[in-house]
């Protein structure tokens, strides 16, 4: 199995064509560039939390979020729920 360095993810919108581009980048390659660089933490809950789709859900609503602050021309295009999503409880 081959062998891969820790990954940073960068994810670009581009206009012609209309496209979300996802890149995987070499941690330790983009650590220089991100100086100065605005920053939008995202916290899990507690210790035991999971990467479920929930969560999946709420981080690709904060990246389209972001793309939008600089492309204020995709909030037309945002039909999201920005709240998390109450699920019924497991019994």
């Amino acid at each position: 199995m081959a062998k891969h360095p820790p990954y940073s993810v960068v994810l670009t919108y581009t206009e012609d064509p209309q496209q979300l581009i996802m890149q995987a980048v070499d941690s330790a390659r983009l650590a220089p560039l991100k100086s100065g660089i605005m920053e939008v933490p995202f916290f899990v809950d507690d210790e035991e939390f999971k990467f479920d789709d929930e969560l999946a859900r709420q981080l690709g609503v904060a990246m389209l979020n972001v793309i939008a602050l600089g492309r204020p021309d995709i909030n037309q295009h945002l039909a999201v729920t920005q709240e998390p999503i109450d699920r019924p409880l497991k019994k």
